[in-house]
């Protein structure tokens, strides 16, 4: 079966130009998490379009999933996100987004897709027709599985606890792939983990407002603030194993409305990553005492408040699963590196693996033009190309998506077999 897994995709004649074109009007047309309705809507009317699957909608929120059943064998789901980004394009493209939604708090933000879901949609959308067109050569059961809510880490938990599987079968492998700044054309796995945890929590701590020009009365929260972010730079320098996996991240810092008035508040907005549960804690732990140290040596008047925000596991790739999939992928694809170094990005796909003990393997999907990243490579300066949540961050429509497409129906048949 393997051998055959590329006469198998050779023989459909897939136009990729409706796809090109619903992928410029998912781009154009982004929306913010949990508000993913319309979105929704276009996906699950391209699925009704196809007449091959049976189609289940909001899924915690606007979740959906397409199942075709194709005879005995494996049950194999394949995931793609469907929410956007509070950032203001600049890629200048003509497809380009200048949407605006109101967030969770009422406010009016611009809204991208900078992360590559409209990519992972159109894929999984052109995979989809693909695999049903070619229902000869394969048996089992499929799934296509539309996510909102990655970007806050919630999407995949609440699609689990809303019933999604006793809506649809429960799945022997969940597979999924992400557009990142890599060359496009190239796809990169791991067994093992490849995708950090993270954590965000929001810090508020508090001090004595006042006049500007009497500091002496009061108890500054800005100042106390600006310490505890300088300390807290400390902790993967100085208390995490250098062998291991550790990121702090100071995301926001607000205090204060005007120049001359010291606020009664500040707020921190922090994220930090790891892959070891114990390294986790001790991060956590360390924040934890800086923060209420820092507050101590200030004088603040009421203890911090410490807000959770988020929260993502690490992804980790089954070892059996991901040397199937990879095996399928050196065999098929022109450019596969099956041991692509981790990333401290993360992503909540897991979940839906996890809650049910399943197999899960995942997988990295370059975007990056070939001559725009062949040039940055040969000038040493990769890192200034724009990577995923930049407001100019571009995938090259194709070979991205060809190779996408092909990766998600390799992927599938490696175990849907006859």
């Amino acid at each position: 079966m393997t051998q055959g897994l590329s006469d198998i995709l050779k023989g459909v004649d897939l136009d990729l130009t409706p796809y090109e074109n619903l992928y410029k009007y998912f781009h154009a047309n982004p929306e913010l998490s949990l508000q993913e309705e319309a979105t929704s809507q276009k996906v699950a009317a391209h699925l009704s379009g196809l007449k091959a699957y049976e189609i289940h909608t909001n899924i915690g929120g606007f979740g959906l999933a397409g199942v075709l059943r194709n005879g005995p064998g494996k049950t194999v789901l394949l995931r793609a996100d469907m929410d956007a980004l509070p950032v203001k394009e600049l890629t200048g493209l003509p497809y380009a987004s200048s949407v605006t939604m109101r967030d969770a708090d009422g406010n009016e933000k611009p809204v991208m897709h900078a992360c590559g879901h409209d990519m992972h949609m159109t894929c999984l959308l052109a995979a989809a027709e693909t695999l049903a067109n070619t229902q000869h050569a394969w048996s089992g059961t499929l799934i296509v599985l539309f996510q909102p809510n990655e970007e806050r880490g919630g999407g995949a938990q609440a699609m689990v606890n809303d019933g999604l599987y006793s809506k649809v079968p429960v799945p022997d492998y969940v597979l999924g792939q992400h557009v990142m700044r890599m060359r496009a054309g190239k796809v990169g796995s791991r067994p093992g983990t490849i995708m950090a945890a993270a954590d965000s929590l929001k810090i508020t701590v508090y001090g004595r407002g006042g006049h500007g020009s009497l500091p002496h009365q009061t108890v500054d929260p800005a100042l106390l603030a600006a310490h505890i972010v300088v300390r807290l730079q400390g902790i993967v320098s100085r208390e995490v194993d250098p062998t291991d996996l550790g990121v702090v991240t100071v995301g926001s810092l607000q205090a204060g409305q005007t120049e001359n008035i010291i606020a009664d508040r500040a707020e921190i907005g922090l994220d930090f990553r790891t892959v070891k549960l114990e390294t986790r804690q001790k991060i956590f732990s360390a924040i934890q005492r800086i923060v209420e140290a820092e507050c101590m040596a200030s004088g603040s008047p009421k203890p911090p408040v410490f807000t959770p925000t988020r929260r993502f596991p690490p992804t980790n790739n089954d070892n059996d699963a991901a040397s199937q999939v990879a095996k399928s992928f050196e065999q098929h694809l022109d450019d596969f590196d099956g041991d692509t170094p981790r990333s401290n990005v993360s992503e909540d796909v897991s979940t839906l693996a996890t809650c049910k003990d399943i197999p899960c393997c995942f997988w990295f999907l370059g975007g990056i033009d070939a001559q725009v990243w062949d040039k940055a490579e040969e000038e040493g300066n990769q890192t200034e190309i724009p990577s995923n949540h930049s407001a100019l961050f571009a995938p090259a429509i194709q070979p991205t998506m060809e190779v996408g497409i092909k990766s998600l129906c390799l992927a599938a048949l490696t175990f849907l077999k006859r």
